[in-house]
């Protein structure tokens, strides 16, 4: 499996956190190869330019995923399957990008995942062919980085709003409502309302998904006590942890810090 990222230009830094690819070629109907998507407060744009994902319900229902679109902010962790070599191209955006970008709040695609088409028109059509048929992900690089910059000259830009996401995101979720509208000059009530236009959810949930998200990350330092790893992230006890890691990812996180499962297979590709 080979996983790897590729930062954006400097103009697009803004709204594009980076570019990845995910190949593996190891794949087939006896060695399947199954993921899972846990709680993320980004969006990601994604391109199937190799392969098709089937969508596992829990009712054991199947659906095949786009070949490409977008994925909302979400508060629920899925699973995806492929039993045939893949390659997958992505954008992980800010949650304002959709909104800045292309008119379409955040709250709109929130635990969604919506085909570019749908999404875009035939604008979206457009691009899809043209990252499909690239030979290279040098050359997706440069198509979508070219197609965004264009996207910049009528970006919706909303400092305070903006800042605020950020600013969670920088601080692991660990800063509260209040000082955040403080901090932006906003009523509580207020900076909620514009908060989860932007970023899909209340600043309160948006924070929780955060700072799960961090604990995820401390899966390079899985040697560490989960207790460790709960403090470490801003959380008030063990319990509030495990019930926000099972909530997110549908472990328990000795589970997932154990290794060897569907959330970490493709960071152990890294």
């Amino acid at each position: 499996m080979n996983y790897y990222t590729i930062k954006p230009s400097e103009q697009l830094a803004l709204y594009v956190r980076f570019f990845w690819v995910l190949e593996h070629d190891s794949v087939s109907a006896d060695r399947p190869y199954t993921h899972r998507s846990m709680a993320d407060g980004c969006c990601e744009m994604l391109f199937h330019y190799k392969g098709r994902f089937t969508t596992l319900q829990t009712d054991r229902l199947s659906d095949t995923s786009y070949s490409a679109g977008v994925d909302g902010p979400t508060q629920k962790f899925s699973r995806h399957q492929i039993t045939e070599a893949f390659g997958i191209f992505g954008l992980y955006l800010y949650p304002f990008a959709v909104t800045a970008l292309f008119g379409i709040p955040a709250l709109a695609i929130a635990n969604q995942k919506v085909d570019l088409v749908t999404l875009l028109g035939p604008e979206g059509k457009d691009i899809e062919e043209r990252v499909m048929l690239a030979a290279t992900n040098t050359e997706r690089v440069q198509i979508l980085s070219a197609f965004l910059e264009l996207k910049l000259n009528g970006a919706k830009y909303q400092p305070s709003v903006f800042s605020a996401i950020k600013y969670i995101i920088k601080s692991k979720g660990t800063v509260t409502v209040d000082s955040l509208a403080q901090k932006h000059f906003l009523s509580t009530r207020q900076f909620e309302r514009n908060f989860k236009e932007l970023a899909g959810f209340s600043p309160k949930l948006y924070s929780r998904i955060i700072r799960f998200q961090a604990a995820i990350e401390k899966y390079q330092h899985k040697y560490i006590s989960l207790t460790d790893i709960a403090y470490e992230c801003g959380y008030y006890d063990q319990s509030h942890f495990i019930h926000d890691f099972k909530e997110f990812s549908g472990y328990h996180p000795k589970t997932y810090f154990s290794g060897g499962n569907e959330a970490t297979e493709w960071k152990d590709a890294e």
